[in-house]
């Protein structure tokens, strides 16, 4: 079990809002945050006050098997958006909008934040990229809907990059993430979510932008924190990048609970006495 640190410097807050996000970037408190994609789950992170859930559109991957987050729909990220939403009280819960649903078209992107925001009741919505999208942003923005950016490694844009290696590490693509970071801020986005890129790059991103920087695979310097629920709980054992801590094994728990219920079952021992009526 990993021991619990002294939180008691930590101003206790009953419901996360955006504005809550930006007191903890100006107070050193850092972020954390968590994917989520179903009542029970988000339940149980809600109980241990997660500050922030991300349906993610990675949904696509551990929750539907699919190689990329592409294929995910609209519809579907609303479906797991409602879900987990209908379970928590305290955190801020952040949608994904899926590949195909902004990009290229802001009357669309807009069009889709409004569904989220309707049909799943969620708090804001994320989207990936820079100047290419900000147009969308403004025009989500304008119907009072929160944004959440997103840098660096974006993996609707995987086929583009053709790999999931760290981004940024040249000079010329680090200027133009830095230059995409302040543009998003800009445009108002509340929080902008950096993925794998070096450590340096990101403090410097997270000391240059007045809002809320969250990474993964980022480094320690950014104001909080993100990783897929699934990879850090062990429940999917495919995935191990360099950045990823796993808290626990589920994936070798659950399934030695199920071949003992199975043995179970097959030698009659159970139901025993106790669990008949």
């Amino acid at each position: 079990m990993f021991e619990i640190q002294d939180m008691s410097t930590y101003k206790e807050v009953k419901k996360i809002t955006t504005h809550v996000l930006q007191e903890m970037k100006m107070r050193g408190e850092k972020i954390s945050m968590l994917t989520a994609y179903d009542y029970s789950m988000a339940r149980i992170f809600d109980d241990a006050k997660i500050d922030v859930l991300l349906v993610g559109d990675s949904a696509s991957n551990v929750m539907h098997g699919f190689e990329t987050t592409l294929p995910i729909t609209l519809d579907e990220m609303i479906s797991h958006a409602a879900a987990v939403i209908r379970a928590v009280n305290r955190c801020l819960v952040v949608v994904d909008l899926p590949f195909g649903s902004y990009q290229g078209n802001s009357k669309e992107a807009l069009n889709s934040a409004i569904r989220i925001m309707k049909e799943a009741e969620a708090h804001a919505v994320k989207l990936e990229g820079g100047a290419e999208v900000v147009e969308s942003i403004k025009r989500i923005l304008t119907a009072g809907i929160p944004v959440m950016g997103h840098l660096g490694l974006t993996p609707q844009s995987i086929y583009k990059f053709g790999t999931y290696e760290v981004r940024a590490k040249e000079d010329a693509e680090a200027k133009k993430l830095l230059e995409d970071a302040k543009l998003l801020e800009e445009s108002g986005c509340f929080a902008i979510v950096l993925e794998k890129i070096p450590s340096a790059l990101a403090k410097q991103v997270a000391s240059e932008i007045k809002i809320p920087i969250i990474g993964i695979g980022a480094g320690p310097h950014v104001d909080g924190q993100v990783l897929v629920s699934h990879d850090m709980l062990g429940i999917n054992k495919d995935f191990s990048p360099k950045f990823l801590r796993r808290y626990l094994n589920l994936y070798d728990e659950i399934k030695g609970a199920v071949e003992q219920y199975v043995n179970d079952v097959k030698t009659v021992d159970f139901p025993n006495e106790k669990e008949q009526y």
